[in-house]
């Protein structure tokens, strides 16, 4: 089952047609796991009466249960799908856990392009996908500067600058993956992209938030420059606060 991108069931290689009311009762229970009949109608249904939004349930079920026969256990109370369906939610996030506990020596670039489109439903507006939309977000920030990091430390430029990239994709202000792309320019013997990089970021704290780099940025940009004849340390801003340096700022675009 696929619910990064547009919702699609398949049995092997068959698309199975379900129509749209039955698709968010069916993608509920595959972000959500097993769920309570109270639950599901307050998910799904929160504007109906009680009666109501219970009928509805009823329906989908059953309708569903027609459709793709066995997709749904119905146990009473609770309802959730068969323990066979494979989620692609589920293996993306997995591999996120994955990434904070061990070195992806191998796997990196694999990892940065199954995450860098992986969205959660888009186009789907309701309060309960806007959330997973945004904890995905959140999880998948995390991943590309954990990928850059380790990348960086191996002394893969490339990819450390190509996942950091990836991050700002999601928060331009992001200091950590700021850092991390001007640090990936820098062992790539860059100084001019790094101070250029270092020059949008500048520019788009000052116009969006009002603030200066931080001193580690400041200092990271400065040490590289002294390093090259003709740099141009008068570019950099007294240093402002460093706040930014652990809070994506997902509000932003």
């Amino acid at each position: 089952m696929e619910l990064l991108g547009p919702w699609r069931l398949c049995r092997d290689s068959t698309v199975l047609r379900v129509a749209t009311r039955q698709q968010r009762l069916i993608a509920a229970l595959a972000i959500r796991g097993p769920s309570p009949r109270s639950f599901l109608v307050g998910l799904l249904w929160p504007e109906y009466p009680d009666a109501r939004a219970l009928e509805s349930l009823r329906v989908s079920v059953h309708l569903v249960s027609r459709q793709v026969p066995g997709l749904i256990v119905n146990a009473g109370a609770m309802l959730s799908l068969n323990e066979r369906v494979e989620v692609d939610l589920h293996r993306v996030r997995a591999r996120i856990l994955a990434l904070g506990r061990a070195r992806f020596d191998t796997d990196a670039a694999s990892m940065l392009n199954e995450l860098r489109d992986a969205e959660v439903l888009p186009g789907w507006y309701e309060d309960w996908v806007i959330f997973e939309q945004s904890r995905l977000r959140q999880d998948r920030l995390r991943a590309f500067t954990s990928l850059a990091r380790q990348s960086l430390a191996r002394g893969d430029s490339d990819g450390a600058g190509a996942a950091a990239e990836a991050a700002l994709e999601l928060e331009p202000l992001y200091e950590n993956a700021v850092l991390l792309l001007i640090a990936s320019e820098i062992q790539q013997g860059r100084p001019a992209a790094a101070l250029r990089s270092y020059e949008r970021y500048r520019d788009k704290l000052r116009q969006d938030m009002g603030l200066l780099p931080s001193a580690a940025i400041n200092g990271l940009v400065a040490d590289a420059l002294d390093l090259h004849p003709g740099s141009r340390k008068e570019q950099l801003d007294p240093a402002g606060d460093s706040w930014l340096r652990g809070q994506p700022l997902l509000h932003h675009s």
